[in-house]
């Protein structure tokens, strides 16, 4: 088994997000290795008479901050590094995963289907086949169910 010494985990703070942060902090804790929480902000678009442009971002990087180091205090024995940046999704977490480099990446997905996808597009699918290291990709309704039967293990196993 490759060793686990950083482990990305991007997050808009959905439930999906927050689900697979709870699997992100075992297994960095399991491995002895470093957390790294990252928010992507997508750069909002504007119109600008004849053409598109961005316009000035208007959230506030350092509350984004503050939440992420909220969230990584939940686990104190893993060491946490927040990072908050601006730009599209899959973009910036494939970036960032070269950047550090990461030996893992733990995201939450929403699983769309069909026409929700196609129009909504997959960060999580962009992620897996961009990414320099494994994906570990967390649906929550899947491991919410597990929970709810007490056999997460057994449901995994079944697929």
């Amino acid at each position: 088994m490759l060793p686990i010494r950083t482990i990305l985990h991007p997050t808009d703070f959905s439930e999906h997000s927050l689900i697979a942060l709870r699997l992100a902090g075992s297994l960095a804790r399991d491995h002895g290795a470093r957390l790294v929480l990252l928010r992507v902000v997508p750069l909002p678009l504007t119109i600008f008479g004849e053409g598109l442009g961005t316009a000035e971002p208007e959230w506030g990087h350092s509350s984004l901050l503050h939440r992420l180091e909220e969230l990584g205090a939940e686990n104190p024995q893993v060491p946490i590094e927040a990072r908050v940046v601006e730009g599209d999704p899959a973009t910036e977490i494939v970036r960032l995963a070269e950047e550090f480099p990461c030996d893992l990446i733990v995201m939450g997905t929403h699983g769309r289907h069909g026409l929700g996808r196609l129009l909504m597009g997959s960060v999580a699918e962009h992620v897996v086949r961009w990414a320099p290291c494994p994906v570990l990709t967390v649906r929550a309704s899947a491991v919410s169910s597990g929970l709810e039967k007490g056999s997460a293990h057994q449901e995994a196993a079944a697929r």
